[in-house]
């Protein structure tokens, strides 16, 4: 599987079995996505910045992506991505709403895409959402988890590999995302230093025993 990081909460994922591409944005952001197509999209909610579904493109297999923005089971062209309810803020969503959490199963590895996720995870939860290789965390602050609560919510999870998402840039809209804390905060929560990768290309023979950080840069 090869993961490239498209900005802000948005990967392409791209395995044998086809291409998903988790939470596009608009230019509500601050910036453009990039061009992109994909068998199937995933939106964690319907924010601006998450649900741009209409900017992604089809490919030889489907000539629209197949979207899922709701939480439940789903198999599509071999690829099996399941749903787990949560909320958008640490008051059960009386802030701003419901997120979805997705898991997505492909090239025999679980890659698991938090959204805009605002608060620890339940005992439930985190048994609903399974074993996770690859974990895609908020780690801003403000809108989602902050650095703080992100190193907890991985702790929980123990993925082989976590991708840090949601945090502020130098091309992020000052008035909207100025508030976020920026990806050196998470580093610095986590005790480690990372060097950033244009892509990642794993395998699940290739995942690491303990978790590791992976910084992808768009």
């Amino acid at each position: 599987m090869t993961i490239t990081y498209l900005g802000h909460s948005a990967f392409k994922l791209k395995g044998k079995r086809g291409t998903v591409i988790t939470d596009p944005y608009s230019q509500y952001v601050g910036f453009s996505l990039p061009s992109s197509s994909a068998d199937m999209v995933v939106i964690s909610h319907d924010h601006p910045d998450h649900s741009a579904a209409s900017a992604i493109g089809g490919t030889a297999r489907r000539a629209e992506p197949f979207i899922i923005n709701q939480p439940g089971e789903y198999e599509i062209g071999g690829i099996s991505v399941f749903g787990v309810p949560s909320f958008h803020d640490d008051s059960k969503g009386s802030e701003r709403g419901k997120n979805t959490i997705f898991t997505i199963y492909l090239d025999e590895m679980r890659v698991c895409h938090l959204g805009d996720l605002g608060h620890e995870l339940t005992t439930e939860q985190i048994e609903q959402i399974g074993p996770v290789d690859i974990l895609m965390c908020p780690v801003g602050g403000v809108y989602s988890l902050d650095p703080e609560k992100a190193v907890k919510v991985i702790r929980s999870l123990e993925p082989s590999i976590v991708i840090p998402m949601h945090y502020k840039t130098d091309q992020h809209d000052e008035s909207v995302f100025g508030e976020m804390e920026p990806l050196e905060s998470f580093l610095k929560a986590m005790s480690v230093e990372v060097k950033p990768e244009a892509k990642l290309e794993i395998e699940k023979t290739n995942l690491p025993e303990e978790t590791e950080v992976a910084v992808l840069v768009s």
